[in-house]
């Protein structure tokens, strides 16, 4: 196999050792010679896709980082989904039931990471919950939903799953396991997440392994560029798609397919929609939706001022709309997003690596950078986004952790309650 560095075609250790250095980064190849020839090889093949050139220009912007000066803060505009009168909602749940009923819209689900946290051996979507009378991994809670949504609007809802290269061969294993559950396969499409490299502080790439680089999911805004190149957005439009939900996997109380929601995004005359929870903590490090410079964006908690926090017109609270990752796009936006280089932001982790002998080092201490993109750098490409607020306990019930509010026995009790208020 020859070497895909630059289009490089000398024998694969030669190029990439000329490669590694050209960005100082010739430590990772210090144990080859010790390596069996499975392991070089799979050494080599990961280094060949690497992008040294952006793993170096993010490590030198790291010098650069700071807070825009001069920046215009505005508060944006937002619904609030029981506070829309009977009449009013009526109206939106039948104009947007028929835009469902043409068939022109896709759910995606980004679904790239491990049940580790959840103390889980597999992908995270294969984690279980106990919803009496039976066990439900989160695939399958979702499955459901949008197998519910094609009866409820007589359609067959194209289903784009985001994975990682970790999981994705288990992903798709467990799906055909369970017989896709009992879903058209040829309406599920998994594609696989772009990732980086981890870096120490001095920039220099982890080792993961003696025969491994460490690399991680680059964040949640390489969704747009991943469908992209995965020929998803192709296939979206082939298939005549106009609107395209996204949420994550964790979220149980997820609504795949709102009525609403898409009626007001539509009527509002935004491309891109999203909802959002009340920000209860105002002291919290939630970020909250605003404009800057006239432009949808996220402001960080670090930069949320007591005034900001307390502004209010008649008690509606300006800067207090988290957002809880369920968005709409439009099938024009979502092909413009992916054709943008989203900014990245960096994030200071713990990370166990190979040391220069060879060994494994766990840090008590952060040790590394972890460069990622995120799906709210998308929104200042546009003029405007419709936020809906919803009741958290109705559609927002996501597992992160083993305990708390965010636990899989929170969300399980969120879950069966809304469940038989349903039915």
């Amino acid at each position: 196999m020859l070497c895909r560095n630059g289009g490089c075609t000398m024998p694969d250790l030669v190029c990439i050792q000329e490669t590694l250095k050209k960005y100082n980064q010739e430590h990772l190849l210090r144990f080859f010679d010790e390596l069996s020839d499975n392991k070089k090889s799979k050494l080599l093949n990961q280094l060949s896709t690497i992008d040294f050139e952006k793993v170096d220009s993010l490590f030198r912007s790291l010098k650069t980082i700071s807070i825009p000066q001069g920046e215009v803060l505005e508060p944006l505009d937002y619904f609030i989904k029981n506070e829309i009168s009977v009449k009013e909602r009526r109206l939106l749940e039948n104009q947007g039931t028929e835009i469902l009923k043409q068939g022109q819209y896709a759910v995606v689900t980004m679904a790239g990471g491990q049940g580790t946290r959840l103390g889980h051996k597999g992908p995270k979507g294969t984690f279980e919950l106990n919803l009496s009378p039976k066990k439900s991994s989160l695939f399958e809670i979702l499955a459901d939903k949008i197998k519910q949504a094609n009866k409820r609007y007589n359609i067959q809802i194209p289903w784009y799953i985001m994975t990682s290269e970790t999981n994705n061969k288990d992903t798709i294993n467990y799906f055909e396991s369970k017989n896709y559950f009992d879903y058209d396969k040829n309406n599920i499409h998994f594609f696989i997440q772009n990732k980086l490299p981890l870096i120490d502080t001095s920039g220099n790439i982890l080792l993961r392994e003696t025969y491994q680089v460490y690399e991680a999911s680059n964040g949640n805004g390489n969704l747009f560029e991943s469908l992209a190149t995965n020929n998803m957005v192709s296939d979206m439009k082939k298939r005549g798609i106009k609107w395209i939900f996204v949420s994550g996997i964790d979220n149980i109380l997820v609504k795949v397919a709102d009525p609403i929601f898409l009626a007001l995004t539509i009527n509002n005359g935004t491309e891109i929609g999203a909802k959002t929870i009340f920000k209860k903590d105002p002291y919290s490090k939630d970020w909250v939706f605003c404009k800057k410079d006239s432009k949808p964006a996220m402001l960080g908690y670090e930069r949320i001022t007591e005034e900001i926090t307390t502004a209010n017109i008649d008690g509606r609270f300006l800067y207090r709309e988290i957002n809880i990752l369920c968005h709409l796009f439009s099938i024009d936006a979502l092909e413009k997003i992916s054709n943008i280089d989203l900014p990245y932001h960096r994030a200071t982790k713990k990370n166990t690596y190979i040391n220069n002998e060879g060994m494994k080092i766990v840090p008590e201490e952060p040790n590394s950078y972890k460069f990622e993109t995120f799906i709210f750098d998308s929104f200042r490409f546009f003029d405007n986004i419709t936020l809906l607020r919803v009741q958290e306990e109705k559609e927002f019930a996501p597992i992160k952790d083993p305990a708390g509010i965010y636990s899989p026995d929170t969300a399980t009790k969120l879950y069966l309650k809304e469940e038989f208020n349903s039915n």
